[in-house]
């Protein structure tokens, strides 16, 4: 007798795969980023809430003409960042081809303005090693990101990512030239520019937030002073965990402002804070003032702590005067 399932089961059919059969899949939007139940399931933008901690978003071009769906994906992404204590890089839209193009577009293309994200302008050409290394157009957040990091561990990260320090390793050139009057134009509107510097090759030239008219003067304009804001909040919060469940009591207060105020006096001494002795750079205070008998049956403790920010030189303004007559010696 004939048993189909034994014939099924000897008979092997083999498929020979064409070349370049394959797909790249469908297009991305900012619905695969941050669409409905994104966030519920940790998904697109939001699978970084796995991530026990970052505090650099860089979201690389993903649309065939080289940008991102700036509306809404950028708001969307300086308030995640503003959530999870993090900074947004963002880079310049491709139509952004010359200053006028970037005055004109800083005021429409990328969102609202926040203190938690910045745009750096122009694009950077590179070898592209996928096509014989002839040289192409590349966004440039992720030049920047590693410039952040290495001003973080070489400088700290109270230190504006920027200056001749702040060398682009490896960038040959860049996609629009800038002087020293554009870079007046365009700093003002919080477009940080990237330049060609004689003797230092090509170098971040503004540290800037968003959150940047001068008109409105912001405190939180500087790139440094929003990114130490908010290393100081998650290293505090991580370092305040001990106290979860201690007596809510004058001894648990004494404890909490040794512990902060030793850990703020190192910054201080790492020259962190403006400021030349310790009260004029910070304070600690957790006491019966900040924390009230309310507060205690609520099992609350408040901690405040208040820094002075250093805050970066951007322009170097010279006066010569003429000394007239004799100098007596």
């Amino acid at each position: 007798m004939w048993d189909d399932d034994d014939n099924d089961t000897n008979t092997k059919a083999t498929t020979k795969a064409e070349p370049n059969s394959g797909a790249d899949g469908d297009d991305l939007d900012v619905n695969d980023f941050t669409g409905p139940n994104k966030e519920a399931n940790k998904q697109g933008l939001y699978a970084l809430n796995k991530a026990d901690l970052f505090n650099i978003l860089c979201i690389p071009p993903y649309k065939k003409d080289g940008n991102i769906d700036y509306h809404p994906l950028v708001d969307q992404a300086a308030e995640f960042c503003k959530d999870r204590r993090a900074f947004f890089i963002i880079d310049p839209p491709s139509d952004w081809t010359d200053k006028d193009k970037a005055k004109a577009g800083i005021q429409n293309d990328l969102g609202e303005p926040t203190s938690y994200a910045a745009v750096f302008f122009p694009r950077i050409k590179q070898p592209n090693p996928l096509r014989k290394n002839q040289i192409e157009e590349f966004v440039p957040c992720g030049a920047i990101a590693g410039v952040f990091a290495r001003t973080d561990v070489q400088r700290g990260v109270w230190k504006a990512p920027a200056g001749t320090e702040a060398t682009l390793t490896g960038v040959p050139q860049l996609s629009v030239p800038l002087t020293d009057p554009d870079n007046g134009e365009l700093n003002p509107l919080g477009i940080n520019c990237l330049r060609t510097l004689p003797a230092f090759g090509r170098v971040i030239w503004g540290s800037r937030t968003r959150k940047v008219d001068d008109r409105l003067t912001d405190e939180w304009k500087y790139i440094p002073v929003r990114r130490f804001a908010l290393f100081l909040e998650e290293s505090l919060y991580r370092g305040t965990q001990w106290v979860v469940f201690e007596p809510n009591d004058e001894p648990l207060w004494a404890q909490i402002r040794l512990n902060l105020g030793a850990f703020m006096h190192t910054l201080f001494l790492q020259g962190a804070f403006q400021g030349r002795k310790p009260e004029d750079a910070y304070f600690v205070k957790c006491d019966k003032e900040t924390t009230i008998q309310n507060d205690i049956n609520l099992g609350i403790v408040n901690i405040i702590v208040g820094f002075a920010p250093l805050k970066p030189a951007e322009f170097v303004i010279l006066k010569i005067q003429q000394i007239a007559g004799q100098i007596a010696v």
